[in-house]
């Protein structure tokens, strides 16, 4: 995607078996800065403290700082602290643990003296990988985006999104901005509801940022108001990411997702969960019993990052002092109210059955 009128991925390397840059999160929208990784430390805290955020992304960075790790040792103590290290990081995405599962499964079956370039290679082509995904999920979504498009007769064609499932979350294209990217570049007159995304505001900072940079109009909205917009028939489709999927359907993703899905089903609003394959969690089938849902800092909640009117970066508190606070990250939205699985193979119920008639393999 497009920054400014040139092109990025958000995670890159200058050099072979180099340090390794991505776009530092936490700095937008108000910052656009680059952020250098040069050890397995750098790549471990740049996950946790979310430089870096989006269970596509996580997965790629894990990837090379594996890679990193190689760097600084690559005996079998060295493979085997690189891997405890960063699979702590953060809970709840699978792909965090299927890239480096990747990962170390190829390492394993290659010299140590080999190791460095072998970890960088399988680290590219994860990203790679990634890219081609988010690609050809964006074409399947873009064929849903089309039929509903035919049926508005000429008028914008109003998408609601939740949390930053965008390029930002991935290494590019995004998951469920990919179809919304190639519904405007294919000139359907697109339109996206943001919604902040409270607590880390992904939707007002990320999600519109982006839009905004790729000049696809969209409006960012409080999370409240999602359900409204239902109502009075402003919302032709929802499309959401996903951190970890069961085998059944169910889809975890950011705090809210659940409400934004029970508002769907009640005014007959489609709801769409575009996921890659590396997102399925094969091994379990319960979400609600089975994910885990990370539990973060109250900082979160508390606390809010903005631009002053003399473009300062100041930090505020919103809550009064001694007020406990909660913050989970994520919830699980149950099968049943998901209208379909985009994938990178192609659409599909929000099933066992649907699920594994396209990932009959289990990948």
């Amino acid at each position: 995607m497009k920054v400014d009128g040139r092109s990025y991925r958000t995670i890159w390397t200058k050099a072979h078996a180099g340090d390794v840059s991505v776009i530092d999160q936490t700095k937008l929208p108000h910052r656009f800065e680059i952020a250098t990784l040069h050890t397995l430390e750098d790549a471990a805290r740049a996950i946790e403290t979310m430089v870096v955020r989006g269970a596509p992304l996580i997965g790629a960075t894990a990837a090379y700082g594996m890679a990193l790790g190689m760097r600084e040792r690559a005996d079998e103590q060295g493979l085997r602290a690189a891997y405890d290290r960063l699979i702590r990081t953060r809970p709840t995405a699978v792909n965090l643990r299927w890239a480096l599962d990747e990962v170390r499964k190829i390492l394993g079956d290659v010299a140590p003296s080999a190791r460095i370039d072998a970890a960088y290679a399988a680290a590219a082509e994860i990203a790679d990988e990634d890219v081609a995904i988010n690609a050809a999920i964006g074409r399947h979504g873009l064929d849903l985006f089309r039929r509903i498009a035919a049926t508005k007769r000429g008028k914008r064609l109003n998408i609601l999104t939740h949390c930053n499932a965008g390029w930002l979350a991935t290494v590019d294209w995004g998951t469920a901005t990919a179809p919304i990217y190639m519904a405007h570049e294919a000139g359907i007159p697109v339109h996206v509801w943001v919604d902040e995304t409270r607590p880390r505001n992904q939707g007002a900072f990320l999600t519109a940022w982006e839009l905004g940079h790729h000049g696809v109009p969209h409006t960012v909205i409080a999370d409240n108001t999602g359900g409204h917009l239902m109502q009075h028939g402003m919302v032709d489709a929802v499309i959401v990411g996903t951190d970890r999927t069961t085998a059944a359907g169910d889809v975890a993703n950011k705090i809210g997702t659940y409400l934004k899905a029970l508002a769907a089903k009640d005014n007959g609003v489609p709801f769409y969960v575009a996921l890659p394959s590396p997102t399925i969690d094969f091994r379990i089938s319960d979400g609600l019993k089975e994910i885990p849902i990370e539990e973060r800092h109250g900082h979160e909640v508390s606390h809010i990052a903005g631009r002053t009117a003399d473009d300062r970066i100041e930090t505020v508190q919103l809550v009064p002092d001694g007020s406990p606070v909660a913050n989970y990250a994520f919830d699980v939205t149950p099968a049943r109210l998901v209208t379909a699985l985009v994938t990178e193979r192609g659409v599909a119920p929000a099933t066992a059955e649907g699920i594994r008639s396209l990932f009959p393999d289990g990948r």
